[in-house]
């Protein structure tokens, strides 16, 4: 990534410019490593704003295995960076992903893949750092680049968090690029309160200053850990002419640990220890006055699991993202994402996106995004729907008729935890499924409690059928938390492989 760029590189810049390798007036492996912020299995999410975008990008960050990687131990970092609503639409079309090793003692990285996507191009590439000595450790002529001593953007995100970081120290790092190298220096300024969506933080304010380029140096960065032992950047701010530049973290949450994934070396995976689930708390700040049980900003994280397998198969996630303009409207932006997960990927790999841009007051969606990846099935579609006249239309200028007041997938999910769901209450919506319109039937059966994790939680158990003539084909059930939030817990239904159940599985960060 050039850092002097404009635009696009904004959108990457605090997703993957979050500070760097560490040295504090010396040798980075002469500091401490803290294991706490390399636990398998950590999640981190954040939303990046950009000027007057509310929501311009979304970025993950995840510890997805400590095993034997490329012949050597190894720990495998994850990251994704994705452009997202009208930034996306109108501007940068980007979705990233980026793969990182690096060895436990030191926190170096020794190889580094990439998969870049924006707009039409892809490319993939990767990297070797940091090779050991020895024999056994001559690079190959074939390599595509080698660059000892240096960390990457992901692997110098980790390094900084593992560092002491105490008030007033200044940590050197270098950190390769595309095409070059960034000496900079970390400075910890001080402790500060910060606020997120998710909440309040006691935080390490700290600054980077990029000490060989002038243009980096203007983006003014500052990043806000959490001070405890994990040092979560739960806040990261830039400037550019063009405006301020903010990172804030959206989620935080422990997953299981993936099973063995295909390599060039046999990987073996380690085991976290299991964390109990904790209900997630509301956001603060969103829209209160529309007296919605959910606010911008929520995040709910599902497992997804077949018939007794303990090992999840799956991942879903469903975020609100903001409430802004929205194709010339105002909107709020819903997302839902489902992807399968270890063993399952290798039956079906499954990576579905949907974006639903939804009236604040009535729930109704004005546009649909989708891109469906479900093995050899691929989609990508648009529709823009007109509520009042009752019709959805394609990209392509095909017209659906549609009854007034039909709902895409993602809103549907919002809307039910708005209605009155008090046992036997019945509600009727209308929900375009593959293009027609269906009527879903949401029953509120009965109120009982229901396990998740160690936690025992009341819920409302509802069934939803349609108006099939075999209504109740897929014993679809849900599970909603009895209280005003009307919580989604937990799903379930019937499938040709068997019973398919999804979770409710989010840890914050340690709050204030």
């Amino acid at each position: 990534m050039r850092l002097p760029l404009v635009s696009k590189s904004l959108l990457l810049l605090l997703a993957l410019t979050l500070p760097a390798s560490a040295q504090r007036s010396g040798d980075v492996a002469s500091l401490s490593l803290s294991p706490a912020s390399y636990r398998v299995g950590e999640r981190l999410t954040f939303n990046v704003s950009f000027s007057n975008f509310i929501s311009a990008a979304h970025v993950e960050l995840q510890v997805v295995a400590r095993g034997i990687f490329f012949g050597r131990d190894g720990i495998q970092l994850r990251g994704h960076v994705e452009t997202v609503g009208v930034v996306n639409a109108a501007l940068f079309a980007i979705n990233n992903d980026y793969t990182t090793y690096v060895d436990p003692q030191t926190g170096l990285p020794y190889r580094s893949q990439r998969v870049l996507r924006e707009a039409s191009r892809t490319s993939d590439n990767a990297l070797d750092f940091n090779q050991p000595a020895g024999l056994a450790a001559m690079p190959s002529p074939k390599r595509s680049g080698e660059f000892p001593g240096t960390y990457d953007f992901i692997s110098a995100v980790y390094r900084l968090r593992a560092l002491p970081l105490s008030e007033g120290s200044a940590y050197r790092f270098t950190v390769r690029g595309d095409e070059e190298e960034y000496e900079a220096e970390l400075k910890v300024t001080g402790h500060q309160s910060v606020k997120t969506n998710i909440g309040s933080f006691n935080a390490l304010a700290s600054q980077v200053k990029v000490r060989n380029n002038s243009s980096a140096n203007d983006f003014n960065i500052r990043i806000y850990f959490s001070d405890d032992e994990r040092h979560v950047p739960v806040l990261i701010t830039a400037k550019h002419r063009a405006g301020e530049i903010r990172a804030e973290l959206a989620g935080s949450e422990f997953l299981t640990p993936p099973l063995a994934q295909p390599s060039p070396t046999p990987l073996i995976a380690t085991s976290p220890t299991q964390t109990p689930l904790i209900i997630p708390t509301q956001p603060e700040g969103g829209d209160g006055a529309l007296g919605l049980p959910f606010k911008v900003g929520e995040q709910l994280n599902f497992q997804t699991f077949f018939g007794d397998i303990p090992a999840p198969v799956g991942q879903v996630t469903f975020q609100v993202r903001a409430r802004s303009q929205y194709f010339e409207r105002d909107g709020l932006l819903f997302t839902g994402r489902a992807q399968t997960i270890n063993a399952a990927q290798r039956l079906m790999f499954v990576n579905d996106q949907v974006s639903s841009y939804v009236d604040p007051r009535t729930l109704l969606p004005f546009r649909t995004e989708m891109n469906i990846i479900e093995g050899s099935h691929r989609l990508s579609a648009k529709l823009t729907i007109n509520q009042d006249s009752g019709a959805a239309t394609t990209e392509a200028g095909e017209r659906i008729e549609i009854p007034v007041g039909t709902h895409d997938y993602v809103s549907f999910f919002y809307l039910v935890r708005t209605l009155d769901l008090a046992p036997p209450r019945r509600n009727a919506v209308s929900m375009l499924v593959n293009n027609k319109p269906k009527t879903i039937f949401i029953s509120a059966l009965k109120r009982e409690t229901i396990q998740l994790g160690s936690q025992i939680v009341s819920a409302i158990q509802l069934s939803l059928t349609t108006d099939d003539a075999d209504s109740d084909k897929f014993q679809m059930r849900a599970w909603l938390s009895d209280d005003s939030r009307r919580l989604p817990l937990r799903f379930s239904a019937n499938t040709q492989l068997g019973l398919l159940r999804a979770d409710l599985a989010i840890i914050p960060v340690t709050r204030q």
